[in-house]
């Protein structure tokens, strides 16, 4: 089963502009990390007032942040990264990620309400 994944993080309002030029074109051999170690439909979102929220699937999260972290590609992107966050006391932003918790998803309450009333009429 897939993970759904939601973090975020805080741009600093003054690299705002640089740190959407820099997600115009991520180096190519950065995309084939992220997709060879189970990042899938990754996608980030950027706030006018520096929050970042970025979202991904993966199959187990902790092994795809491991799998990138064997990846020298990773840790040249993220040292590159790491002056555009605030409150990350220096970590690679990899490291300093605030994970949200889901509280809902529309897909999987459509499944269990069909679930339900796929027994209800059953038991009809």
């Amino acid at each position: 089963m897939s993970q759904r994944v939601c973090f975020t993080l805080r741009v600093r309002p003054e690299r705002l502009d640089e740190y959407r030029t820099r997600h115009t074109a991520v180096w190519p051999e950065m995309l084939r990390a992220l997709a060879q170690t189970g990042w899938r439909n990754y996608s980030l979102f950027l706030d006018r007032d520096g929050l970042l929220v970025g979202y991904l699937e993966t199959e187990e999260f902790d092994a795809a942040r491991a799998g990138m972290r064997e990846h020298e590609v990773n840790a040249r992107w993220q040292a590159e990264m790491a002056p555009f966050f605030e409150g990350t006391d220096g970590a690679a932003a990899d490291d300093a990620l605030h994970l949200l918790t889901e509280v809902f998803n529309l897909e999987s309450q459509l499944a269990a309400a069909a679930a339900v009333e796929g027994e209800t009429a059953g038991n009809a």
